[in-house]
């Protein structure tokens, strides 16, 4: 079996860094790189660019709301027409960094708001699958196994893979358990370990009501922005590599 490990990267913004993108580098093997909408500037996305291609890792477009100051985890009304503009512009912005440094962008996934807001909103949705489309109708999107945008895309044609959370915890309906709500990240690195091996080696993982949850993924997220996140996503990493699972990119 093959899963996919990804991690939200770039996302430092001026003289502020967030996270040590080198050393997940060095772990994952896909990264979501931010665009610039809720953060990452340009020197920021060249260098992240320039450091994935460098050890081989994919690149991804994490599109999000214009948000910087929310770091694009503020809900917001977009018009679709406006949306999808921003999200095309998003991902050229990245492909052409990608490009000049060696590599390309080979995915796209949206980021916090947007990513929980596509997943149950058909209008928005549609405006992110209408902007992948235009840009590149073969680009995969990374999304929830339950989740609206998947359905959008696959009655556009557009490819998509879905995903588990390692660090996140998820409601009964298989959903990620909002933010603002107590125990929604995981921080015991133990913890993490233990549900990732399981979700990608069983498909499964257990709610927040207690259920068990179906998360067919071929891919897992670790988040960069987390205290500890080196540590978690190497313990991650070592977790699924003892399940017997070939940690690979999936593009």
């Amino acid at each position: 079996m093959e899963i996919d490990l990804n991690a939200d990267l770039g996302e430092g913004f001026g003289i502020w860094r967030l996270g040590d993108d080198d050393a997940l580098l060095d772990i994952v093997t896909s990264a979501n790189i931010a665009c610039g909408f809720h953060a990452g500037d340009p020197l920021t996305i060249r260098r992240t660019c320039a450091a994935a291609v460098d050890r081989g890792v994919i690149i991804g477009a994490q599109v999000s709301y214009r948000d910087l100051a929310g770091f694009g985890r503020r809900a917001m009304d977009v018009d679709p027409e406006e949306l999808s503009a921003e999200v095309l512009y998003q991902i050229a912005a990245l492909d052409g960094i990608a490009r000049a440094m060696g590599g390309r962008v080979a995915y796209v996934k949206p980021h916090g708001a947007l990513y929980n807001r596509v997943v149950r909103d058909a209008a928005q949705a549609d405006a992110v699958v209408s902007a992948v489309a235009a840009f590149s109708p073969a680009l995969p999107l990374l999304t929830l196994p339950v989740s609206v945008l998947r359905d959008v895309a696959a009655e556009r044609g557009v490819p998509t893979v879905t995903e588990a959370f390692a660090d996140r915890a998820y409601t009964g309906d298989g959903r990620l358990v909002p933010r603002r709500e107590p125990g929604a990240v995981l921080h015991d690195v133990g913890e993490v370990a233990a549900r990732a091996a399981r979700m990608a080696a069983g498909g499964t993982v257990t709610a927040a009501d207690g259920t068990e949850v179906k998360v067919a993924a071929r891919s897992l997220c670790v988040h960069g922005d987390t205290p500890g996140a080196v540590a978690m996503a190497r313990a991650v990493r070592d977790a699924l590599t003892a399940a017997g699972l070939s940690v690979r990119p999936f593009a």
